[in-house]
């Protein structure tokens, strides 16, 4: 997927470049699998800002994705590959021999007219969703499940690829795109190949505007504003009066841990993606 850079008309397109969507087949999205999607601005019901920074923005309809691939066994046949605004990797359009049609989170190199199965008898190929346990260790995987039957809830961003590294008694160790090695039921289904849109990751917006586009409102740093305002604020130039990096209300934003240490799930990290 090429990126393409704009010609430096001015100081906000010399560095902004945007994906060239060569991949993209089809513009408008299958409506009956589309939703509205209300925007709160950041407001909770009693309208006090609970999410900063957010508002504006453009409209955006939400695809309703099938991240658990229940047909087993049934070929899909990829009908389009299309852009999704609620995320950074591409979507693909499947439909069933019966008719049905799903959007399903499209890998890397899917291409119209091919077929992707769901199933533990499916083929090791790309697309295909199958169990941990009847994929090789070494595989690229995206889409993982964390529990069987709950759906896909890791490795969808896209250019995401976790790999199988090992299989032992119930469990497979997969390590993540962070670096982190973590434990998941063989028996939990997962993707073949990588999530798709690998450059997602070199685009550059370059100006504020394509931020506002986004829903993303401006942010004021911390040191900028006065004593009553942050913990952070005045002094005189750029002081930080001897402040350590944290939020309006305190809590230390570099170095600090806020993971509990009794989440249930810490058992199954076998590697933190913090350690070397």
């Amino acid at each position: 997927m090429p990126l393409i850079k704009f010609k430096p008309t001015s100081p906000a397109r010399r560095f902004g470049n945007v994906s060239d969507f060569a991949e993209i087949t089809e513009k408008r999205p299958y409506k009956p699998l589309t939703r509205i999607r209300k925007r709160t601005g950041g407001r909770n019901s009693h309208g006090h800002i609970t999410s900063r920074h957010r508002g504006g923005g453009h409209k955006k309809r939400i695809r309703i994705l099938d991240f658990k691939r229940e047909r087993l066994g049934l070929p899909a046949t990829v009908l389009t590959i299309e852009y999704d605004p609620n995320r950074t990797a591409r979507i693909s359009l499947v439909q069933y021999p019966d008719g049905e049609k799903r959007y399903i989170l499209a890998p890397n190199g899917l291409r119209v007219g091919q077929t992707v199965v769901s199933g533990p008898d499916s083929e090791v190929a790309m697309g295909n969703h199958l169990p941990l346990r009847k994929i090789p260790e070494g595989t690229a995987i995206h889409n993982i499940e964390m529990m069987p039957g709950l759906g896909a809830k890791m490795v969808r961003a896209a250019g995401g690829a976790a790999q199988i590294l090992s299989k032992e008694d119930k469990f497979a160790h997969i390590k993540l795109p962070s670096g982190e090695v973590r434990m998941i039921v063989l028996d939990a289904y997962a993707t073949v190949g990588q999530c798709s849109n690998i450059d997602n990751e070199n685009i550059i917006l370059g100006k504020a505007g394509r931020h506002r586009w986004k829903g993303v409102r401006p942010m004021s740093r911390g040191v900028c504003r006065n004593p009553v305002d942050h913990p952070m604020g005045g002094g005189e130039g750029k002081s930080k009066s001897g402040k350590h990096p944290q939020s309006p209300w305190g809590q230390l934003s570099k170095g600090f841990k806020t993971r509990k240490k009794s989440k249930m799930s810490k058992r199954y990290i076998v590697k933190d993606r913090r350690k070397k």
